[in-house]
């Protein structure tokens, strides 16, 4: 193992701009077989705790951590004796004479992860709370790098829930030069004022721009258009005619024919025909299934960088 250093990615808003970017450079080289004989997890033990269900990112960290030398534990909703009324606090002080680093989906809020994160022996990233998906946003940047060669000045219009994903976008697409987020969500359901105040904060100073409104008239033109599912993993909707406010802000042809050369991106899980179209996420501008392949390249970038890897996030191409 590289050093005692245990470094914990809890939210994108812990992350200097040089240590995110530098993870998302590692993700897209590990994504073009430059590093596959790169071990930093050699006989680190990797603990997966997800008490929510998860296809894309369980399996992202658990092939990743295995992929370079590490050796996973996994824990089910059920498995900790937190559950018995063990505290968050008492269960890291344990965990982290065990482990190097945990991987927890808890969908919860962020204080059972920043009590998790309150010791220095084990590192803690968030697989999702309720506020923030911290990793998705990195493999999204990790996808549009790849893709295009460069984040600066890319134009990305998001229609649908302002969910975590869409926070964690937003603080992530804000610190680079010239990018446009355009943010179209149902009116009462959009990104929390918080992280919208914080990602204005980077993009005054780095000449980026997010907008949020509720009307999907007058789409701009973008590069990208990004959706997700509607009913996000873990959560509820109060209003029962709720689905009659999201219907405008579905996807389909008329909407990607507004940004003539767009390509169209989702985190998955997608539901046809509810927040996309099957014409659009199965058609030739759809690169959602790269972007979920994206994420295991990205896993191991966030892997290396939270036990202390030196090369990435210290400016290296």
């Amino acid at each position: 193992m590289p050093g005692p250093l245990r470094r914990h990615l809890l939210s994108i808003d812990d992350l200097g701009f040089e240590e995110m970017h530098g993870i998302v450079r590692r993700g897209a080289e590990y994504a073009a077989g430059r590093r596959e004989d790169a071990r930093p997890l050699h006989d680190a033990v990797v603990g997966v705790l997800f008490r929510k269900t998860s296809t894309r990112t369980r399996t992202a960290f658990s092939a990743g951590a295995l992929r370079l030398g590490g050796r996973l534990i996994t824990y089910g909703p059920g498995d900790l004796q937190e559950n018995t009324g063990e505290t968050a606090e008492d269960t890291a002080a344990v965990l982290s004479r065990m482990l190097d680093v945990l991987v927890a989906r808890t969908a919860g809020g962020e204080a059972e992860l920043r009590a998790f994160a309150a010791q220095r022996r084990m590192a803690v990233v968030n697989a999702m709370s309720a506020a923030e998906h911290p990793t998705q946003a990195l493999a999204d940047l990790t996808t549009l790098l790849r893709r295009f060669g460069r984040i600066d000045g890319l134009r990305v219009l998001y229609l649908g829930e302002g969910n975590n994903t869409a926070s964690a976008l937003a603080l992530a697409l804000s610190r680079y030069p010239g990018t446009e987020l355009h943010l179209r969500t149902p009116r009462g359901y959009g990104v929390e004022q918080y992280y919208l105040d914080r990602a204005a904060e980077y993009a005054a100073a780095g000449g980026a721009l997010v907008t949020q409104r509720h009307d999907p008239a007058d789409l701009p033109e973008a590069d990208v258009i990004y959706t997700t599912r509607w009913q996000t993993t873990g959560t509820t909707k109060a209003d029962p005619d709720w689905r009659r406010a999201f219907e405008p802000f579905r996807v389909d042809k008329a909407v990607m024919e507004t940004s003539p050369g767009a390509l169209f991106m989702h985190d998955l899980p997608a539901h046809r025909g509810d927040e996309v179209t099957a014409e659009v996420l199965d058609g030739p501008a759809s690169i959602a299934f790269e972007q979920a392949e994206n994420k295991y390249h990205s896993a191991r970038a966030v892997l290396e960088w939270c036990v202390g890897g030196t090369s990435a996030g210290e400016g290296d191409a």
